[in-house]
């Protein structure tokens, strides 16, 4: 198994609910909205507040709740690098994923505007 793999393993296995405080507090920090914060997990995944917390609340790893999630058809469009990878070049499915939405949590962190870290939609 080589440490990419092992990675992509660590990274399915991680807790959804162990992840979204430190993102609702990298985005506090920065000045937004836990409602902005749950606009953006909503437009990459569609799971609205409601399905949102229900997901934490029953403690789902990153790989259920990405299986459950239905990913944005604009997804592709988010590019850049993210804990040291393009995005875009990422090759394991959830693994990218995941890195889509630490992007969109790094741009709303950063100020950017709603429209363009929802890629226009």
């Amino acid at each position: 198994m080589t440490n990419s793999d092992k990675q992509n393993q660590r990274i399915a296995k991680m807790t959804f609910a162990l992840v979204y405080p430190l993102y609702l507090a990298k985005v506090e920090k920065k000045g937004r909205t836990e409602e902005e914060l749950h606009q953006v997990i909503e437009w990459l995944t569609g799971f609205d507040s409601r399905k949102l917390h229900e997901q934490i609340k029953v403690n789902v790893t990153f790989d259920t709740f990405f299986k459950h999630a239905s990913i944005n058809p604009k997804a592709h469009l988010i590019t850049g690098v993210i804990c040291g990878y393009r995005v875009e070049e990422i090759e394991d499915p959830l693994t990218q994923q995941v890195r889509y939405l630490d992007k969109l949590v790094d741009e709303l962190a950063k100020g950017w505007k709603m429209e363009k870290i929802l890629r226009g939609s």
